[in-house]
C-alpha cells in the first residue's frame, strides 16, 4: 500500500509539472508575437477608456492579422492605479505595457533623466501639423513626448434649456460673465433653481476660469503663481456666485463626479454647469433623464479673455518595462494618433479629437448617442472655440499645485469660508514653495 501511494503521488507531481510546462509554452507563444496573438497589459482608471481600447484592438487585429493583440485591461480606482504604476516604475518591475496617466499626476512620472516611459517622438513628429500640439506638449519633457491624450478637453457650458426657457432666458445672448450672472439671477427669481453648481473639493469650477484669462497656478518656469491678481479676482467671482449673487450652490458631494451630484443633477435641479467636452460622457452615462434638455454652448468670456481652454486630460503611455515596445507603439499610433482613431474618440467617447484634420470629416457630423442627447450642433460649437486651446503650465510641481488648489484653496474659500481668496492662494503658494 505504501509503494502504491508513493507511485500515485509521483504520477500526480509529474502530471502537474507537465501541465505547468504546457502552460508556460502557451503563454510564451502568445507573448512572442510569432503566430499567436501577443498579450499586452493595460492599466486605466476609467471604464470608458477600456471600451475605446477594446475597439482599437479589434480594428488593429482586422488590419494586422499577422500581428494580432490580446489586451488584458485592469480598471483600478484613480488613486490606486496611479500609485501602483508609480511604484512599479520606480521599482523597475511589475509595470504593464500600456497605462493611462491623468494630467494632474503626469509630472510625477517624468522626473529624473531617465523616465520609465517610452519616448514617442517617432510617431508624433511626422504628424505634428495635424495635431493640437498644445495638448501634446502637456506630456513632454526636453523635447521628448511621453504620452498621447484622448482629447482636446475644450471647456464648454452645458445649459438646461428647459429651465432657461422657463425663466425667459435666451441662451444665445449669454456672451460675457456679466451676462451669465444676470441670467442666473433671472433663473433663480423665476424658477427657484440655481443657475449652476460649484465644486468645493475639486478644481473644475475655478481653474478653467483662471486659464481663460491667461493665468495658471504655475508660471512658465514651473514656479508658484497662485496668488496673482487674476487668480484672486477669479476665485472671488466664483465665491460671490455662491454667497453674494446667490446664483449657485455647492455641488452635492463636493464635486461634479460624485454619484450624489449625478443623481441630484439628473432631476433637473440646476440650469447649467461648466465642464470640459469630455464631460458629455458623464451626462449620457449617469444623467439619462436630461437627454434632449441639455445644449452645449461656448463659455462666457472675460474682457480680453479666451472663449475656452483645454482642461483635464489623460495620456496613454508605454512603459519601458514592456517587452513589446515597438509593437505597442505602432498600436498606440493607430489607436489614438491616426485620423480614424482620432475620429473614434468622438464617435465612441464623445471626446474632441486631438487631430485637426478629423474635424472636417463627415463622421463628425453623423448621428450618434451624443447628438441624440445634446443635439446636432455640438461639433460646430467646438470648431468655433478650439483655436483658443493652448498649453497648461504643467511643471514638476503641477500635481502638488492642483492638489493644493483642490483640497486647500477651494475647500477653505468655497466650502468652509474660513479664508479669503487672497489668504488661501497666498498660503497655497507658500506651501508649494516649501515642497
Amino acid at each position: 500500500m505504501k509503494k502504491s501511494w508513493v507511485y500515485v503521488l509521483s504520477m500526480v507531481v509529474l502530471l502537474a509539472v507537465a501541465a505547468a510546462g504546457c502552460g508556460q509554452k502557451k503563454e510564451s507563444a502568445q507573448s512572442s508575437g510569432d503566430g499567436d496573438a501577443t498579450v499586452l497589459n493595460f492599466w486605466t482608471f476609467q471604464e470608458l477608456h477600456k471600451g475605446f481600447m477594446d475597439d482599437a484592438v479589434s480594428t488593429w487585429n482586422e488590419k494586422h492579422p499577422d500581428k494580432k493583440i490580446i489586451l488584458k485591461t485592469d480598471v483600478y480606482p484613480y488613486d490606486e492605479q496611479h500609485n501602483k504604476l508609480l511604484i512599479a516604475l520606480q521599482s523597475g518591475t511589475g509595470a504593464p505595457d500600456l497605462a493611462d496617466i491623468e494630467i494632474g499626476k503626469f509630472a510625477n512620472y517624468i522626473k529624473g533623466s531617465k523616465p520609465g516611459l517610452v519616448e514617442l517622438n517617432d510617431i508624433v513628429d511626422p504628424i505634428k501639423d495635424n495635431l493640437i500640439m498644445g495638448r501634446m506638449d502637456n506630456y513632454a519633457k526636453d523635447g521628448k513626448y511621453y504620452g498621447v491624450d484622448y482629447h482636446v478637453g475644450a471647456e464648454v457650458m452645458y445649459y438646461n434649456k428647459e429651465i432657461l426657457d422657463q425663466a425667459g432666458v435666451d441662451i444665445n445672448k449669454i456672451v460675457t460673465w456679466d451676462d451669465y450672472i444676470a441670467a442666473g439671477k433671472q433663473v433663480v427669481a423665476k424658477t427657484g433653481k440655481p443657475m449652476t453648481t460649484i465644486e468645493t473639493t475639486e478644481h473644475w469650477s475655478v481653474y478653467p476660469l483662471m486659464n481663460m484669462q491667461g493665468s495658471d497656478v504655475l508660471d512658465k518656469d514651473g514656479n508658484s503663481s497662485f496668488d496673482n491678481a487674476t487668480n484672486i479676482k477669479t476665485l472671488q467671482m466664483v465665491k460671490d456666485m455662491l454667497y453674494k449673487d446667490k446664483i449657485a450652490v455647492p455641488a452635492p458631494g463636493g464635486y461634479h463626479h460624485s454619484e450624489e451630484y449625478w443623481a441630484w443633477m439628473n432631476k433637473g435641479n440646476a440650469a447649467s454647469v461648466w465642464m470640459p467636452m469630455w464631460y458629455m460622457g458623464r451626462f449620457v452615462q449617469y444623467m439619462p433623464e436630461l437627454k434632449g434638455k441639455i445644449v452645449i454652448r461656448p463659455m462666457p468670456v472675460f474682457a480680453g479673455g479666451k472663449r475656452s481652454v483645454g482642461m483635464g486630460g489623460t495620456a496613454t503611455v508605454i512603459t519601458t518595462q514592456s517587452k513589446h515596445a515597438e509593437l505597442v507603439k505602432q498600436f498606440l499610433a493607430e489607436a489614438k494618433l491616426s485620423k480614424e482613431g482620432s475620429i473614434k474618440t468622438w464617435t465612441l467617447l464623445g471626446f474632441d479629437p486631438i487631430r485637426k484634420d478629423a474635424w472636417s470629416d463627415p463622421a463628425m457630423s453623423a448621428p450618434n448617442k451624443y447628438t441624440d442627447y445634446f443635439g446636432t450642433d455640438i461639433f460646430s460649437t467646438l470648431q468655433s472655440i478650439v483655436a483658443d486651446i493652448g498649453q497648461l503650465n504643467v511643471g514638476a510641481k503641477y500635481p502638488a499645485a492642483i492638489s493644493l488648489l483642490q483640497k486647500n484653496v477651494c475647500f477653505r474659500v468655497l466650502k468652509e469660508q474660513s479664508q479669503s481668496p487672497e489668504e488661501a492662494l497666498k498660503a497655497a503658494g507658500e506651501d508649494l514653495k516649501a515642497q
